[in-house]
């Protein structure tokens, strides 16, 4: 951080005349991004000796000049500026001739030979002198110059300017040929001794510099522009101007003048971004810095006074680093998922009248930063799989979205244990981590398990990642894979069961019952019984809903045992079914073991019409839970 010098400084080559000697230098530092700016003033020291254009200046003065008469001489120069530069002259002892110093307008002085004493060309006819110019440095640094003076004789009367020393104010860009002013210059003699010529007198500071903007008339001593003036380009102008007579020998007076230009608004401020941070993260901090901008202005004072805007509704602002330096930082929340980028245009204004104004325009993109968890579509939702299906059967898919981008946006999915079950879900149920379809493991059973819990996480591949969880209650539907069972009577596989009864009963008589279960539900479970058919007609009977076996003809002429195959069905599609075989053996006096312990008259046509109405009712519930789980299919 220690600034150095690289290289020798001439102050005199890096700024010339300037009062003040300035190099401006902007130091960068980076993470976190800072502009600072240093100024280093370069201070003149005493490496010039005092000069003057000429080694030998040759002046001619008539012999009836008056004392007081002055003579000018060239200004001496020196590059150093301040108490260093040019301080004072001297002029060697003279019996007739004194030195006299005024101070020009802008600070220059200017050495005059003043005539003290008449002159009498028949006794000296050339004064030589010796003029030196001391600087004000330490040690003091000179120059001089020989001073050659001819006296001459006749014309008696120099022209006279009146004021030696004026100043005009001009607004730039005035029209070519705009009058300046007319020199106001007076000559006591007469005839040709009182006319004049008038001329431009080259000054040493700025050499024919003025020549290329001014217009003399050598006549009339009006000054007119002949190019454009521009305040930015010099504030003021020195102009040295000769007015000689006509006279024999001629003598001169000189007029100095100071044109100093008012400067108007005619140049637009000038915006320089110099580093710009993009793209930038959402989550910055407010403060952080965008970009840092610099604006200048060639005009002056309010003209030059330049400031920066930028749209109130931006999440930016301007702070201000110092003079002509701006930083762009936040100013509020970003949030690419409103706004991935902003167009930024910064407006620069000046304070001349009319005021002038340009404007840049620059994208800044917002970085993207996990800031989003995935979120479902659906946090809470039904599905349904039928019982039985293979592996691998689709079962519903979990659908999210994630606002962020690239890698914050990529999503996985996968199943959460939510401890439900004995067995890991996962043994039931795997999802596609791409694309969050869910796809049975195995083959489900209905009468094991008929709903499941299943937890779906969604989660984002972000640093650090980010995740949300959906539930899915999965119904498991019913499917006609269990026959139905007779628990009674129970006997033995390929064995019948006997029944006896007494050879003398009516008909309704009841034999036995028939009681069956089907493991599955709904209308799967709905068992009926039947009588297969057989060749010879049998005087039995059963209950088609209840598997009460009923005697339905009186039993005569016969005391051969009767075999009966019940088949119980169920109500599925396809429909399953297990039998069992009946032996019923009529015999006098026959114990009525079943009859006796169950004393269940026949069924009367009430009972018939209330069983007949429940099935009707159980038919029109399953109708419509059938219904209701065909919508949310076909939503799902």
């Amino acid at each position: 951080g220690v600034l150095l010098l690289d290289s020798r400084l001439d102050r005199e080559a890096l700024c010339g005349q300037s009062l003040t000697c300035s190099l401006h230098l902007q130091l960068v530092m980076e993470h976190p991004l800072q502009l600072h700016r240093v100024e280093v003033d370069v201070l003149d020291v005493n490496d010039n000796a005092p000069q003057f254009p000429k080694p030998e200046v040759v002046l001619e003065i008539t012999e009836v000049a008056n004392p007081g008469t002055r003579l000018p001489l060239e200004v001496a120069e020196d590059p150093d500026m301040g108490s260093n530069s040019i301080s004072t002259y001297e002029l060697s002892p003279s019996e007739h001739f004194a030195l006299s110093i005024n101070v020009r307008g802008d600070g220059v002085k200017m050495p005059e030979i003043v005539l003290k004493k008449a002159l009498d060309r028949e006794k000296v006819a050339v004064h030589r002198l010796t003029l030196t110019a001391l600087d004000g440095g330490n040690p003091v640094k000179s120059g001089t110059a020989k001073v050659t003076i001819h006296v001459l004789d006749a014309n008696d009367n120099p022209p006279v300017c009146n004021p030696p020393i004026s100043k005009v104010y001009l607004e730039e860009n005035v029209p070519v040929g705009t009058l300046v002013t007319k020199l106001n210059v007076t000559d006591l003699d007469e005839g040709p001794n009182g006319d004049m010529e008038y001329s431009f007198k080259i000054s040493n500071n700025a050499p024919g510099k003025f020549t290329k903007l001014f217009s003399l008339d050598p006549r009339t001593g009006e000054i007119r522009t002949k190019a454009p003036l521009d305040y930015e380009e010099s504030s003021a102008y020195e102009i040295a101007v000769r007015a000689r007579d006509k006279g024999s020998p001629a003598m001169e007076g000189h007029c100095h003048l100071r044109v100093e230009l008012i400067d108007i608004n005619d140049n637009s401020p000038e915006i320089v971004l110099t580093s710009v941070s993009s793209p930038v993260q959402e989550d910055a901090t407010p403060g952080t810095v965008i970009a840092l901008i610099g604006v200048k202005d060639s005009d002056s004072g309010d003209n030059g006074q330049v400031r920066l805007q930028i749209a109130k509704e931006l999440p930016f602002k301007l702070v201000s680093s110092f003079k002509e330096h701006f930083s762009l930082v936040t100013n509020g929340p970003l949030d690419r998922e409103k706004a991935s980028g902003y167009n930024i245009t910064v407006r620069a204004v000046d304070s001349g009248s009319p005021q002038r104004a340009t404007q840049k325009t620059f994208y800044l993109q917002i970085a993207d930063v996990n800031d989003n968890a995935p979120n479902f579509s659906i946090p809470f939702d039904t599905a349904h799989v039928q019982e039985n299906s293979l592996p691998g059967t689709s079962v519903f898919t979990a659908s999210a979205s994630d606002p962020d981008e690239g890698s914050n946006a990529k999503l996985s999915y996968s199943i959460l244990d939510n401890g439900m079950q004995d067995i890991p879900i996962s043994t039931y149920f795997r999802i596609d981590q791409d694309n969050g379809t869910v796809y049975t493991a195995r083959a489900l059973d209905y009468e094991q398990d008929k709903v499941f819990q299943v937890l779906v996480e969604v989660k984002d591949a972000g640093s650090p990642a980010l995740s949300s969880t959906a539930v899915v209650n999965v119904f498991v539907l019913d499917e006609n894979d269990n026959a139905p069972a007779i628990v009674y009577p129970s006997v033995p596989k390929g064995s019948a069961f006997h029944q006896t009864i007494p050879a003398l009963v009516e008909p309704g008589y009841l034999v036995t019952k028939i009681v069956a279960v089907d493991a599955d539900s709904g209308h799967n479970a709905w068992l009926s019984y039947h009588l297969q058919e057989t060749t010879e007609a049998l005087p039995f009977q059963v209950e088609r809903r209840s598997g009460e076996i009923r005697v339905a003809q009186a039993l005569v002429g016969s005391d051969d045992p009767h075999r009966l195959v019940v088949e119980v069905r169920d109500n599925g599609t396809p429909s399953l079914s297990a039998s069992v075989v009946i032996v019923i053996s009529p015999e006098e006096n026959g114990v009525q073991d079943f009859a006796k312990s169950l004393d269940l008259p026949k069924s009367s046509p009430t009972d018939t019409n209330m069983t007949f109405y429940l099935i009707v009712s159980l038919v029109s519930i399953s109708f419509l839970c059938c219904v209701v789980f065909a919508v949310v299919a076909v939503r799902c």
